[in-house]
């Protein structure tokens, strides 16, 4: 993944928050989810053709 789609100091945080810790991989696969998620979002609005602005609806 070339770009962070997180906020990695607050996911840390929340983590940490939680007593654990965020393995080496683990941002990096999760900007990568988030890529997933907000692509699939992409797409189905795209389909229907309706609208411009993606919404929760569409996640």
């Amino acid at each position: 993944m070339s770009e962070t789609l997180v906020v990695v100091s607050k996911v840390k945080a929340m983590v940490k928050a939680s007593g654990f810790r965020t393995g080496g991989d683990f941002l990096d696969a999760l900007s990568s989810r988030v890529n997933q998620i907000v692509q699939a979002a992409i797409e189905k609005v795209k389909n229907e053709g309706a609208k411009k602005t993606l919404g929760a609806e569409d996640l």
